[in-house]
């Protein structure tokens, strides 16, 4: 008889989740949505922020950015971390971490404070987010329910970026800015509440011992890269950023020596060694390339050529999110009847590529172009994440789904600095090329920045917003291109394997 209630055996041996484990997914999928939303969340609150605390240039810097800093240089070691001491554990231990900084942030007297609080939350955000996705592989050991729930978990994740700016807005505009910060702690309190009765605890059952010395040296590789990149795209390739990257690299290829000699390593190569890990991981990095790349355009143009507000461009942007909601099911269904997975995902890369050759057809008022734009190519990258995280997490042990999570997620975090910086330096390049040699330098800069000053000389607004088009026109030619290559690299890489869904 089936238990709807729990995880059932099937007649092929493998278990199939029930009722609990599909409640537990929601409850995971809160702090999920929280964690994505921190990520964009200050957009709105940022003026309200400084004219309260009165944080210094380089302060405001800093409470926008440390979070995703953090973020993106403890992943690894806290997806190796749960894979030690138990994957549920670490979450919830996380979603303490997480509740408590909301807290701190929220009422915080000074930028130093809430510094330190966005610090605690990166952190904190970095244990949930790939502990989430080890627990989907221990829960869902049903290769055809584990697809869906990864495909609900790659919506989420994609959801909750555009919907935090939103949010920001509209409690900035209602309530006082460290309300932006208090949403996130009835989802932490239930998953502290629930969490220890729905999920499952998990661990590696022979971890060895951890290897210290990695830590410092994965987020020395990590974090060096990401800020260059991050400050390559709005300042330029000054020197300091490129040698910032070239040091990070360093250390990056230093962290993937002693992985590959020590006797207890942090990330065990032989992850690598499943077939499907490598390739996954690498489009995955060009899917979070394509995304991000193309949202350092669609924002600006939104609010900077069209002359929308803040909170008009953010509302506007949700609206490609109703096709996106429906690309990772769809992928997930005609992989589960039977169409070659390595087909979606170029499928997935081609259907983005189209979107970047919509945005490379916009003028300076395609709003509705621009828009289609931005839903079809997030469509097409969510089918591609969707279906390479399955494949990453089926072809990776269980016991090592933690170090595969936090891998896929590093990965997309360097994929989107660099699609920022890379894109964005194609689209200033051409932009400044179209700005006559006679505007004042601070126009020949940025869209911005000729906006700033275009009172003052006629036909300025108009040249400079015809020039950003330009830039958001050759920056959309030279993603199309990268994605067809992915397609490419997708159907020679992924053709053959395949996670049997029967």
């Amino acid at each position: 008889m089936t238990n709807s209630t729990s995880t059932t055996a099937t007649t092929a041996g493998t278990a199939r989740a029930g009722r609990r484990e599909w409640t537990a997914l929601g409850v995971l999928m809160l702090p999920l949505l929280l964690v994505s939303m921190d990520v964009s969340v200050l957009y709105f609150a940022i003026p309200a922020i400084s004219a309260d605390l009165e944080p210094s240039g380089t302060q405001q810097l800093w409470i926008f950015d440390i979070y995703a800093f953090v973020l993106a240089g403890l992943l690894m070691t806290m997806g190796s971390l749960g894979d030690r001491i138990g994957r549920r554990r670490l979450l919830l231990l996380g979603a303490a971490a997480f509740g408590t900084a909301s807290l701190i942030a929220a009422y915080a007297d000074s930028a130093g404070t809430l510094i330190a609080a966005r610090a605690v939350l990166g952190v904190g955000g970095a244990t949930l987010m790939p502990s989430t996705m080890a627990l989907i592989r221990t829960m869902f050991t049903d290769p055809a329910q584990r697809a869906k729930a990864i495909g609900l978990w790659s919506g989420v994740m994609t959801a909750g970026i555009a919907l935090g700016s939103v949010l920001s807005g509209v409690l900035v505009q209602y309530f006082w800015w460290g309300s932006v910060f208090l949403v996130n702690l009835p989802a932490m309190a239930l998953l502290l509440v629930l969490g220890p009765f729905l999920l499952p605890e998990s661990r590696d059952p022979h971890p060895g011992r951890f290897d210290w010395p990695s830590v410092p040296l994965s987020m020395a590789g990590v974090l060096p890269v990401i800020y260059g990149l991050k400050e390559i795209t709005s300042e330029g390739w000054h020197p300091q950023y490129v040698v910032s990257i070239t040091v990070g690299l360093l250390f990056a290829a230093a962290f993937v020596h002693r992985q590959r000699t020590t006797a207890s390593p942090m990330i065990d190569p032989a992850l690598f060694r499943g077939r499907g890990f490598a390739p996954s991981v690498v489009l995955n990095l060009v899917g979070s390339f394509a995304m991000m790349g193309s949202a350092y355009f669609t924002t600006q143009y939104l609010q900077s050529v069209l002359g929308k507000s803040a909170m008009e461009a953010a509302l506007w942007a949700l609206l490609p999110s109703v096709p996106i909601g429906m690309a990772a099911p769809l992928a997930t269904t005609l992989v589960q009847k039977g169409v070659d997975r390595a087909h979606v995902v170029t499928a997935g890369f081609a259907v983005g590529a189209c979107g970047y050759g919509l945005l490379a057809l916009a003028d300076t008022g395609s709003l509705w172009l621009v828009l289609a734009a931005c839903g079809v190519l997030a469509s097409g990258i969510v089918m591609v994440i969707s279906q390479i995280t399955d494949l990453a997490l089926s072809s990776a042990p269980v016991e090592r789904a933690g170090s595969a999570s936090s891998l896929m997620e590093t990965g997309g975090e360097f994929g989107g600095a660099l699609g920022m910086a890379v894109l964005g330096s194609i689209g200033t390049a051409i932009y400044r090329h179209d700005i006559p040699a006679t505007a004042p330098a601070t126009a020949r800069e940025t869209l911005g920045g000729a906006l700033a000053v275009a009172d003052r000389i006629p036909g300025l607004a108009t040249t400079a917003r015809e020039a950003f088009t330009s830039g958001m026109q050759g920056a959309a030619i030279a993603g199309a291109v990268l994605l067809l290559g992915a397609a490419a690299l997708a159907a020679r890489t992924l053709r053959g394997i395949h996670v049997d869904h029967k």
